[in-house]
């Protein structure tokens, strides 16, 4: 391809309405043009990137025994009443309405329809297990889109689906479809790190995603750099070193006048966060819930979601507080009836401060099973920086990053819903037992920029970029020799399978200079009039600051064994 006959416009602003580096470089390099808020076409140089991420999704997902399909974008939302997920993913679901007034949804993804086909063709555990896969286009109504791809409202996904007989099939499955994703990412010639992570609207037994470190990622990431563990801040767990071994004290009343935060309560009685028993009020679909927790911890309220298995969570307001006959500053389990309540296991420490349910007034040594208790005891607190890794006890680390993956153990939750039955091999009809796998495409290609650009420009991987190759011919006096030499290069990198794209403008050197370190392929050839001189080239690779001369002659021979090195250490 020539750039003269390409589709193709670079600018040198940054674009007002970029909020991320990928988003800016995306549309400086006119890979990407909005349409709508959250909207984007892809033009050819992005399209080329996008086809090479399926195609290298396409050959890990048939390793492992993947069928491919095509499942239509319109479901009906029947299908989505039925599983409860209309509610469950609530106003992102785009929903419209045919001309005979029947209800449908714009699919944000498929395990309802792939569901119904599988029950159509699946009777016997003789049919499984089955793997099928799509790379098909999803819509999700984002309330806030972001960040050019990376938050979208239309977006490319690859989405497949496991059925299986047995747990211990779909877990062994599982594991393979983890190896197949780090796999997948490695061949991008990307690094990815797998973590575990909430399954939020998709639901399930459990789930991991697959993050691309980067320091402008919208994710905040815990791990440990001991033992490897990592999980996401709303799923990531901890040792709480909860002491319970203290002899439980007379619990006593005492004034705290216009003391209501934990902070002014600690610095009033002299006493750590940690010894006192936090109270947050929540409302749970409509309804009141009391949580509790230890001082210096916080509620993770992704986990108390899903504890309460509720569609909205906030906090109370004042009024709510008063009309339950509750003080704010003052709310504490004792004593408190006709409330659920729900508490973090670090209640359990001995001999908490906790509020009165009086006005300026607390309660020491207030004792869980003596002075309170709870519905439920569970993990409710919010992990961060600096706490205990639960594996080994060694301090967390942060880092930021982008979700390009994420992969879930269904078990049986959409296969009931939809009475999607198998008959097993004593003649008994079970559900079909789930897992579901997704991956992104435009998102992965944002977060490929994210991870490999410099203030210049992007650094494409060779994997993925849109041409693994561009001749850059200067033109002077010599212009038609030097342009019959690039001709004569362009065909020759190309009969050796080599994917090349010709700057056969009239520019200066610096913009077609400036231009290839924008768009970001990975090997630049420079021809002029004093490389023709020498019989020779120059080559230089994207993320290199060297310049190697090259013999015209032997040009095509030393570019295919730069990127047959490079794309075999990606292997």
């Amino acid at each position: 391809m020539r750039i003269s006959q390409l589709l193709f416009k670079t600018q040198k602003e940054i674009p007002s309405e970029a909020d991320t580096d990928s988003h800016g470089l995306l549309l400086r390099s006119g890979f990407i043009a909005q349409l709508a808020a959250g909207i984007y076409s892809y033009t050819p140089l992005a399209w080329r990137s996008i086809q090479k991420i399926q195609e290298i999704i396409r050959q890990e997902m048939n390793r492992y025994g993947g069928q491919e399909i095509n499942m239509p974008v319109l479901q009906p939302l029947e299908l989505w009443q039925k599983t409860g997920r209309d509610l469950a993913f609530g106003k992102s679901l785009f929903n419209l309405v045919d001309r005979k007034s029947r209800p449908l949804v714009l699919g944000p993804t498929h395990e309802e329809a792939v569901t119904d086909l599988v029950s159509r063709f699946v009777q016997s555990y003789r049919n499984l297990p089955l793997t099928l896969y799509q790379l098909q286009t999803k819509f999700r109504d984002e309330p806030r889109p972001r960040a050019g791809l990376i938050r979208v409202r239309e977006f490319i996904m690859k989405d497949a689906y496991s059925f299986h007989a047995n747990v211990a099939c779909l877990d062994n499955f599982y594991e393979s479809m983890k190896q197949a994703y780090l796999n997948i990412y490695q061949h991008c010639g990307l690094q990815a790190l797998m973590i575990d992570a909430d399954s939020g609207a998709i639901g399930g037994k459990s789930s991991h995603e697959f993050i691309l470190v980067t320091p402008t990622g919208e994710d905040s990431v815990l791990y440990c750099p001991k033992c490897g563990y990592a999980a996401n801040s709303e799923k990531a767990a901890f040792q709480k070193n909860i002491s319970t071994a203290a002899s439980p004290l007379p619990l006593q009343e005492v004034a705290t006048p216009h003391k209501k935060s934990i902070e002014e309560v600690s610095a009033f009685l002299n006493i750590s966060p940690s010894q006192i028993l936090k109270t947050v009020l929540y409302m749970a679909d409509g309804q009141m819930v009391m949580t509790l927790i230890r001082g210096d911890y916080a509620i993770n309220e992704i986990k108390l979601k899903n504890a309460l298995k509720c569609r909205e969570l906030r906090e109370a307001t004042l009024v709510e507080i008063a009309q339950k006959g509750l003080i704010a500053g003052y709310c504490g389990p004792i004593g408190v009836k006709n409330l659920l309540i729900l508490a973090d296991e670090s209640v359990q420490e001995a001999n908490l401060a906790s509020g009165a349910n009086s006005e300026g007034k607390h309660c020491l040594n207030s004792n869980y099973g003596r002075d309170f208790s709870a519905e439920r005891l569970l993990d409710l607190a919010l992990a961060h920086r600096g706490l205990p890794c639960p594996c080994c006890a060694s301090p967390y680390e942060e880092v930021r990053g982008i979700e390009v993956g994420h992969i879930f153990k269904l078990g049986t939750v959409i296969s009931e819903a939809l009475n999607a039955e198998f008959t097993d091999e004593d003649g008994v009809s079970r559900p079909l037992i789930m897992g579901c796998y997704g991956i992104g495409v435009g998102r992965l290609l944002a977060a490929a920029v994210e991870q490999n650009h410099d203030q210049n420009g992007i650094i494409w991987p060779l994997a993925i970029a849109p041409y693994q190759v561009l001749i850059t011919p200067l033109y002077g006096q010599d212009s038609k020799e030097t342009a019959q030499a690039a001709e004569k290069l362009y065909a020759d990198l190309w009969e050796n399978g080599i994917e090349t794209l010709l700057d056969d403008r009239s520019e200066s050197a610096g913009v077609k200079f400036n231009d290839a370190d924008l768009i970001g392929i990975p090997i630049r050839i420079t021809i002029g009039k004093k490389t023709l001189a020498e019989k020779s080239c120059e080559v230089k690779r994207r993320d290199k600051k060297e310049v190697e001369k090259v013999s015209l002659e032997e040009t095509a021979k030393h570019i295919q064994s730069l990127i047959s090195q490079t794309l075999k250490q990606s292997r």
